[in-house]
């Protein structure tokens, strides 16, 4: 049996729901991810990438493209938002990554982008069923997460509010397609992000301590 077949096999079931080694490894791998973006730490770069392949094998084999699409996303911008938390010019006096929130104009653009890139990938999937079989929240999770991953790259605590609006879909969604697992760990993803972005709102009230160094 090779890497990819042992990923999408039966680790065990429980309540009924059969749970797969890519789906519980992946979204653990994830958990930590967003627990070092919590933390503001470069780490949950590196984490998200593991994260992405893992899921990427699980999603794919399960014909879910949306999904697949997505952590295809994950995995390049994860290389991405390596790159400006690695220059050390968004670094606050603590060592570890200065936050802010976003202006108005940027949270029109990601609203606006978000609202477009849904309507474009919803069109596609509707256009071509085989791509998804859930085509408008497949479309809505894959360009949410663009959103969160794009905001949280760029230190901004809207980046909490896009993952806690993507969770709201991928919860159903997950456990809808067979994925018990991701539908779990999407609960607790919700109980982190409103940790996270109670922690990064307090940081942009201590400017002392958010101070760039660079």
């Amino acid at each position: 049996m090779n890497l990819a077949n042992w990923l999408n096999s039966e680790a065990f079931t429980v309540f009924g729901q059969h749970i797969k080694w890519s789906d519980m490894i992946g979204n653990l791998v994830g958990l930590i991810a967003l627990a070092l973006g919590w933390r503001r730490s470069i780490w949950t770069w590196p984490a998200q990438l593991l994260s992405g392949v893992i899921l990427l094998v699980a999603f794919a084999s399960a014909h879910l493209s949306g999904s697949a699409g997505k952590q295809l996303v994950v995995i390049v911008v994860a290389l991405w938002g390596w790159w400006p938390w690695n220059r050390g010019k968004q670094q606050a006096q603590d060592g570890s990554i200065a936050v802010r929130f976003a202006t108005w104009r940027e949270r029109g653009v990601l609203i606006g982008a978000a609202a477009l890139g849904t309507l474009a990938v919803g069109g596609l999937f509707t256009a071509f069923p085989s791509l998804s079989w859930d085509p408008w929240p497949d479309a809505y999770i894959f360009v949410g997460t663009v959103v969160a991953m794009y905001a949280q790259a760029r230190g901004m605590v809207e980046f909490w509010f896009a993952w806690l609006l993507v969770d709201l879909v991928g919860v159903p969604l997950n456990f809808a397609n067979g994925f018990a697992f991701s539908g779990f760990v999407y609960v607790i993803y919700g109980a982190l992000v409103l940790w996270g972005m109670r922690d990064w709102w307090l940081r942009t009230r201590t400017p002392a301590l958010e101070g760039a160094t660079a």
